[in-house]
């Protein structure tokens, strides 16, 4: 039997939002916000000579309120949970629910809860990409043991498999969504929609595929005005960042498969990262949001920097400039 239970995506409706040029001690918080349907999604070009300037490709669905229907028994090759709106329409978790909901505060769709073991993903290549539990050989997939965490998916966010980043030995993108791990101390429900600061990035090389690990927290966390990047978590949730990279490293492990490996360093994104360094991998100005303090840029600044480009891979993808191959863009 179906049932459905209310969830609020957003406050906002819809975001594009345009972000400044990058100049140290200007703060980059002036933006213009349009608006968009996705479908009609698009980079929008702001080049100025020779630089291009990056922007978020934010678009919403024109009510962001939205109820989960569930259908067949959880646990079962048959199990699904939509996303509604409020006219009844199934609508897509991963394509319309908006990714940045403002002042730095993004959208995260949870599959995982913490405390638990099956492994829970959006299905990417169905109509609506409705949650759903993963497969092997036809067999209903767990995770060796709990996962200790919050994990989720980013709306609008896509890892392009044909697009090698030279910062993590060319790997290719993994063909999903930007995975958030939220580490926060409530256990959300699978479906629930977060809105979460992002504090690190692990660059996860999986197979070698480039799978890339956002570490948020959910702001209504009550250490969630604590932590903005990886020394407040390691003072306000000491282990953490380790204990997650482990975890991501170890839990094939069990299955006879070797250990992921990580890129950045084997550790999540910090400081090392400064001004010049970034403006060399990353030439093309600033991403929306993102601060600069002292020339140089934190590790909240670079998961930013991940986010904005898989938006726009994303926004390429639905622009149908990238083939889509099996992914569902319903």
């Amino acid at each position: 039997m179906a049932t459905a239970r209310v969830l609020t995506a957003a406050n906002t409706s819809c975001l594009l939002s345009k972000a400044t040029s990058f100049l140290p001690k200007q703060s980059p918080y002036s933006t213009t916000t349009l608006c968009f349907t996705r479908r009609r999604a698009a980079s929008l070009s702001l080049s100025s000579s020779s630089r291009s300037r990056r922007s978020f490709i934010c678009t919403a669905i024109y009510n962001p309120e939205v109820q989960i229907k569930e259908e067949g028994q959880p646990e079962t090759l048959d199990y699904r949970l939509f996303f509604v709106d409020r006219s009844g329409q199934k609508v897509s978790p991963w394509h319309d629910i908006p990714l940045q909901v403002g002042d730095g505060v993004f959208n995260v769709v949870v599959e995982i809860p913490k405390e638990s073991s099956a492994k829970m993903e959006v299905a990417t290549d169905e109509p609506h990409t409705p949650i759903k539990q993963d497969t092997k050989k036809g067999k209903l997939r767990y995770y060796p043991y709990n996962i200790n965490w919050n994990y989720g998916l980013l709306p609008q966010t896509w890892e392009d498999p044909s697009l090698a980043n030279n910062e993590v030995g060319g790997a290719f993108g993994d063909n999903d969504p930007v995975d958030v791990v939220e580490i926060g101390d409530s256990r959300r429900k699978i479906g629930e929609i977060l809105k979460v600061k992002p504090l690190a990035a692990l660059a996860m090389i999986d197979e070698g595929e480039l799978d890339w690990k956002i570490v948020a927290i959910s702001l209504d966390d009550p250490r969630a005005s604590l932590v903005n990047d990886v020394d407040d978590v390691e003072k306000h949730f000491p282990g953490t960042l380790t204990a997650i990279r482990d975890w991501f490293r170890d839990y094939k492990i069990p299955d006879g498969k070797p250990a992921n490996k990580f890129g950045l360093g084997n550790k999540a994104a910090n400081k090392a990262a400064n001004h010049q360094l970034l403006l060399t991998l990353w030439p093309s100005s600033i991403v929306l949001l993102a601060k600069c303090q002292n020339n140089s840029y934190d590790e909240q600044d670079y998961a930013l920097k991940v986010i904005s480009e898989t938006n726009e891979s994303w926004a390429k993808l639905v622009k149908r400039s990238i083939p889509a191959g099996e992914l569902s863009l319903a």
